[in-house]
C-alpha cells in the first residue's frame, strides 16, 4: 500500500525542504515523490544533507510542470490546506484520511496523491479544486504554520499507521474481495434511470425539481458506489418501474 502513495510538492522554493521531505517519507516507508514546477534546484548539497540518508528519494523524484501531470494516474488526490476556502469542499483530518487508505488502495492499479503547496502561499484555489478532498492538520490556532516537511511527516505517519493496522487485520481475517468502482458512464446511466423512475411513481416533478436530482447526485457521488452496488440499485429501480401505475391517456 505505501508504495502507491505519492507525495506531490508544488513550487517548492528551498532545496533543504525537499531533502527534509524525503527524510520524512523514508522514515514512514514512502518513496514516490513528484515535484511540480520547483522554484529551486532540487539536487543540491543542502537537499542531500537534509535528506540524512534518504537522498535516493531526492534523486528519483519526478519533475513535472503541472499538478495534472503529477496526479494523472492517481485515483484519489488530496490537497493539504491550512485555511478555509470560499467554496465548500470535502474536508478530512489526517486520521480520517489514513483510515480511508486501505479501502482506497484495495486494487493494485490504484494510487493516492497527497498534494502540498508552496512554503509561502500553499495551494491555490485552482489547485485545490483539482483534488477530490482537502486535508487539514488541526494545529494550534494561535500558531498554525507548519514547516513543509513537518506537514508531510504528519501525513506520512498516518499513512503508515493505517497500513500497519490493515496489515494486522488482514492476518486475522480474510479480506472481502475488492469490487471495481462504478464508472462515470455507469453512474450517468443510473441517474437517468433514477430520474425516470421517480417521475413514473410521482415522486419527482420535472416542472418543480427543487434540486432533487442534484442532491441525489451529490449523495451518490459522495458514496462512490461499486459497480455491483449500482447494479443492485438499478435492479430495484426496474422492479419499481414495473409496479408503477400506468398513466392514463385521458386528459
Amino acid at each position: 500500500m505505501l508504495d502507491r502513495i505519492r507525495i506531490v510538492l508544488i513550487g517548492t522554493s528551498h532545496p533543504g525542504n525537499i531533502g527534509a521531505v524525503a527524510r520524512a517519507m523514508h522514515n514512514m516507508g514512502l518513496a514516490d515523490l513528484a515535484l511540480v514546477a520547483p522554484r529551486c534546484e532540487p539536487l543540491t548539497s543542502e537537499s542531500i544533507s537534509r535528506a540524512s540518508g534518504a537522498d535516493h528519494i531526492v534523486h528519483a523524484a519526478r519533475r513535472v510542470e503541472s499538478l495534472e501531470e503529477a496526479v494523472a494516474d492517481c485515483t484519489l488526490a488530496v490537497g493539504a490546506s491550512a485555511r478555509s476556502r470560499t467554496l465548500p469542499w470535502p474536508m478530512v483530518t489526517p486520521r480520517a484520511l489514513g483510515s480511508r487508505l486501505p479501502q482506497e488502495l484495495g486494487a493494485p492499479e490504484t494510487r493516492v496523491a497527497l498534494v502540498f503547496g508552496r512554503e509561502d502561499s500553499g495551494l491555490s484555489n485552482t489547485e485545490l479544486q483539482r483534488c477530490h478532498a482537502h486535508v487539514h492538520i488541526p494545529t494550534n490556532p494561535d500558531f498554525s504554520s507548519l514547516n513543509l516537511a513537518a506537514a508531510v511527516q504528519v501525513m506520512a505517519y498516518e499513512c503508515r499507521l493505517a497500513w500497519l493496522e490493515a496489515d494486522s487485520a488482514a492476518g486475522e481475517q480474510e479480506q472481502e474481495a475488492h469490487q471495481p468502482l462504478a464508472s462515470h458512464e455507469e453512474l450517468e446511466n443510473y441517474f437517468s434511470h433514477l430520474e425516470r423512475t421517480l417521475i413514473a411513481i410521482g415522486f419527482h416533478d420535472p416542472a418543480m425539481p427543487r434540486q432533487l436530482m442534484a442532491r441525489l447526485r451529490r449523495f451518490t457521488l459522495r458514496a462512490r458506489p461499486e459497480r455491483m452496488e449500482l447494479n443492485i440499485l438499478r435492479g430495484i429501480l426496474s422492479a419499481t418501474e414495473k409496479c408503477a401505475p400506468e398513466k392514463s391517456d385521458e386528459s
